[in-house]
């Protein structure tokens, strides 16, 4: 165990609270106008997926679990959950709904995918940064509208909303940030 300040801490960050693992959902450090700056984690048990809410002084120390971060690459989908190949020896391992959490819709075969290991139980994934995916419907563009910020609705081939520019149209192919949905540039594919 390592122990670390509590703003330095990530999402798919584990950490180890009164003996028991958790891995952090969303880490938010919060500066507020008077008072101490805090660090706000929002983190998922993983011994039975029960989510917690704690706040710590942005300087207060807490102990980091150490997890095994290792490529594997996405299979397939089933009733079992997600499963995934170490490319190294081939091993199978089946990542669970709760673990793959929102970002699953980004999922595609053969898609290469940072793992988070403690003690082999998968409990945390970390996708690319960015998806190409296409667009299969948007709103036609409205002539006159300004090309500054004028961004449209559009719905991806998984089922994701998103906002494209103006120019962009169905069938096209597009970069996504897997983070929050968002639009990067057209695939240059």
């Amino acid at each position: 165990m390592v122990k670390v300040i509590a703003s330095s801490l990530r999402k798919g960050n584990v950490v180890d609270i009164d003996d028991k693992l958790y891995v952090v959902l969303t880490a938010e450090n919060i500066h507020p106008g008077k008072g101490t700056p805090v660090t706000q984690l929002d983190m998922r048990r993983i011994s039975d997926g029960v989510k917690i809410s704690e706040r710590y002084r942005t300087t207060e120390q807490v102990e980091r679990a150490f997890v095994e971060d290792r490529p594997h690459t996405f299979l397939y989908e089933d009733s079992d959950g997600y499963t995934f190949m170490n490319p190294e020896n081939f091993d199978q391992v089946i990542v669970t709904k709760d673990v793959m959490g929102d970002s699953a819709v980004y999922l595609q075969e053969g898609m290469e995918c940072m793992l988070s290991t403690h003690n082999g139980v998968p409990i945390a994934i970390e996708l690319p940064a960015r998806v190409t995916l296409e667009i299969v419907d948007t709103e036609p563009t409205v002539k006159g509208q300004t090309a500054s910020s004028s961004y449209k609705p559009a719905k991806l081939s998984n089922g994701v909303r998103t906002m494209v520019p103006p120019h962009v149209s169905a069938g096209t192919r597009v970069v996504i940030m897997t983070a929050d949905a968002s639009y990067v540039e057209r695939a240059k594919d």
